[in-house]
């Protein structure tokens, strides 16, 4: 197997090093990730400049090719697959200094190199976990990935996105996008200068279907995405009118 591997932290991120030698024992691995941290990035691609890629000798003695790439995870993702190779069997995002839970996930660069994934075909998981909690994280890639093979994920969705708290109960729930996970707050630096900062929103213990409370209670959850912006739903209604 050919895994592709990439984060929003930066090519040096500890949470990537984790993730790119653990993926060693699902095969050949390969590393294109940002030469800078490129965090709460989302989607976002270079069409005006021209980038660096460079090869980096970071893993080089782990049997592991780097590449940095001066631009956004979509574009590791993207630059990978048009210039590196075009038959990678699982891409990996990750693991991401903080969760990518509830509507997080739409600024989350982790996150946004799956759907990149999707979009060109591939199968992916982004994985993330609590700020610093890299190792703790780490001791369940096995159990998350066990799950998602043991279920036959890959056969109903391309990507996924696992959170895995730091104290971690052992157990899987496979969640849905929940709210918010940050309430906004602007501090003014000075004037007309404002520093997006934030507080968690209250979680419920009791919707554990919802991503960011099964974590905060200890689960690791799994949840499907889509890179498609459809609401089918209402497409089918405005189609019968």
């Amino acid at each position: 197997m050919k895994i592709l591997v990439t984060n929003d932290d930066g090519i040096r991120a500890e949470g990537l090093k984790y993730l790119a030698l653990w993926a060693r024992k699902l095969g050949q691995v390969t590393v294109v990730a940002p030469k800078f941290e490129q965090s709460a990035k989302s989607h976002a691609i270079n069409i005006r400049t021209s980038f660096e890629v460079l090869k980096d000798d970071w893993l080089e003695e782990e049997g592991i090719t780097c590449y940095s790439v001066d631009s956004t995870p979509a574009d590791c993702i993207r630059f990978a697959l048009a210039s590196i190779s075009d038959d990678f069997d699982l891409i990996l995002s990750g693991i991401n200094n903080g969760y990518n839970l509830g509507e997080d996930i739409l600024y989350s660069g982790t996150v946004a190199a799956i759907f990149e994934a999707d979009i060109k075909g591939k199968k992916a998981i982004a994985f993330s976990t609590d700020v610093g909690a890299f190792e703790e994280a780490s001791h369940y890639l096995d159990l998350s990935y066990q799950k998602i093979l043991s279920t036959n994920c890959f056969e109903l969705s391309n990507i996924y996105n696992v959170n895995i708290p730091p104290h971690c109960n052992g157990k899987i729930l496979f969640t849905e996008q929940g709210p918010s996970f940050w309430h906004d707050v602007f501090d003014e630096q000075e004037p007309t200068m404002f520093l997006a900062t934030g507080t968690p929103t209250p979680f419920d213990a009791g919707a554990l279907h919802l991503d960011l409370n099964a974590a905060h209670k200890g689960y690791i959850s799994i949840s499907p995405l889509t890179s498609k912006r459809t609401d089918y739903a209402a497409l089918k209604k405005l189609q019968s009118l």
